[in-house]
């Protein structure tokens, strides 16, 4: 067990150095000034006593063994922790980086003091690893006779895609971008994470039999049907990607983009590849509507391309700094931090809802009246392009939570406007129609607990079946669908499946 007055003897939680915000927004790299290994890790580590009942085992759905590997972080047994990690988490060096860690709100430490270092043990373990040259390829003893076709180069797609190779199985990830890495490689800026991590993940699952294509997307280069017919199974793993949009007038005014028209451009111009919708921040007032991840994801690309301001959106009201009564641990709170991006700058503007987009010269001759201040160095547009947003405050009310204040209505300037409100569900248009299967009432891909569609030999994972969610339920869906589908394909299996389809956590982070 781990050290028996561990957290008595270290109380502090130590983090991992961030870079002067001057310096980091002139660049793309890391944010931290620090990675891997540190003075201090060690002694982080040893915090955590192998409790009797390791809550934070529960909060993660990869089911990792979390008291194990910190003590041999704490031994700095790097290999065995790397071994012990590796049986459960098929891409550490992404959850570890992104992963907004449900192990370390279930922490039984956390009911007193900061929670355990999970998340930079796991990116420690992983670090050393590669450095230490413990992470090898690991090929099939023998190989059947299976094929299997992934669709979609996610989280849950390659990690199901890993499992089923190392089982001895042809597999073949599809993947309609020119990379692999689904919203890792192009939806996630590489400030946040590093796309050499994917690369050599990617060189690591070629190396032991896993095959990718790029650059086709099957329900136009390659119909569904056609694609079941050529393989023993299909997993669908396309991830959420039809953004949920603002139905409020001005919406078709030019300028109004979703987040995910956006971050793309920035990665692919970072690595050369020439940007889809070409959008840029550059010398533009800024609104990013929505205040999770994605918007604030927004925000740092914004200023890293020089925009003169970024206001950030939110209808809800601004986290608390303590976990509130409603979500008692070891449940997942939604607690107030500032990311990265927010202390790079910007303005986040809580409890705020959006009237209209404003383009007009009417409309921009009314606000001037209503509101000099708000509308000072506007100038209106002729062309149908947006130069602002009228918002209005919102508190609970006899309308709900979400009750307009009458008398706080005021225009905010923008020449470019992002929306970040989240994901509907998948893009299953060719697919309901050449490879018709069932849809759930929320437009998901349907399945039973074993990860199976009404379609005989199609699975679904990831957020194709689950709904919009995050990259350590993403991976464990891939490990679980990977185990179905050996099953179905041999009769039995011997991977691991950590959670079935229908598991849901303790309580998801919004």
């Amino acid at each position: 067990m781990g050290d028996p007055r561990g957290f008595l003897k270290v109380r502090t939680r130590r983090e991992l150095a961030e870079r002067p915000v001057a310096e980091r927004i002139k660049d793309w790299l890391d944010v931290h000034a620090e990675s891997g290994l540190q003075p201090w890790t060690t002694e982080q580590a040893a915090r955590c006593m192998d409790c009797g009942t390791p809550f934070c085992m529960s909060g993660c759905p990869l089911g990792n063994i979390i008291p194990e590997f910190n003590d041999l972080v704490r031994q700095e047994k790097w290999e065995d922790a790397y071994n012990r990690l590796s049986t459960t988490n098929n891409f550490p060096e992404v959850t570890g980086r992104i992963c907004p860690a449900l192990c370390e709100q279930a922490c039984v430490l956390g009911i007193h003091q900061p929670p355990t270092m999970i998340k930079n043990d796991e990116v420690t373990i992983i670090d050393q690893a590669w450095g230490l040259d413990y992470v090898k390829p690991l090929p099939p003893q023998r190989l059947t006779d299976q094929t299997v076709a992934v669709v979609g180069s996610g989280p849950a797609g390659l990690a199901c895609a890993q499992q089923l190779t190392r089982a001895g199985h042809t597999v073949v990830v599809y993947e309609r971008d020119d990379a692999i890495g689904g919203l890792m490689r192009y939806g996630i800026p590489n400030f946040k994470l590093d796309k050499r991590l994917l690369d050599r993940r990617v060189k690591q699952m070629e190396a032991e039999g896993t095959r990718f294509r790029t650059g086709v997307e099957i329900g136009k280069d390659i119909s569904w049907d056609d694609l079941r017919s050529r393989y023993d199974a299909v997993v669908v793993a396309i991830g959420s990607t039809v953004p949920r949009d603002m139905k409020i007038p001005g919406r078709e005014l030019d300028g109004i983009h979703f987040a995910m028209e956006y971050l793309p451009d920035a990665t692919r111009r970072v690595y050369g590849v020439k940007p889809v919708h070409d959008i840029t921040a550059k010398d533009k007032h800024v609104i990013v509507i929505g205040g999770g991840d994605t918007g604030s994801d927004c925000l740092g690309t914004a200023i890293r391309q020089g925009a003169k301001d970024v206001t950030v959106l939110q209808i809800m009201p601004k986290e608390p700094s303590s976990r509130p009564d409603n979500a008692p641990w070891p449940t997942f709170a939604r607690l107030y931090q500032k990311t990265s991006s927010m202390e790079e700058g910007g303005t986040y503007v809580y409890s705020t809802d959006s009237v209209n987009f404003v383009g007009s010269e009417e409309e921009q001759a009314r606000v001037h009246v209503e509101n000099s201040t708000a509308s000072e160095g506007f100038v209106a547009d002729e062309n149908g392009h947006v130069t602002g947003l009228k918002v209005v405050n919102v508190a609970p009310g006899e309308n709900g939570p979400f009750t307009r204040q009458p008398g706080t209505e005021r225009v905010l300037p923008a020449d470019l406007v992002l929306i970040s409100v989240g994901f509907l569900h998948p893009d299953t248009t060719t697919l309901v129609d050449q490879l018709p299967v069932e849809l759930d009432g929320r437009g998901n891909v349907a399945r039973n607990d074993g990860f199976a569609t009404s379609q005989d030999g199609v699975f679904a994972c990831g957020d194709a079946g689950r709904g919009q969610s995050l990259v350590v339920w993403a991976i464990s869906e891939g490990r679980s669908c990977a185990a179905a589908v050996d099953k179905y394909l041999t009769g039995s299996t011997e991977l691991p499946a950590p959670i079935t389809a229908s598991q849901r956590p303790m309580m998801l982070p919004r």
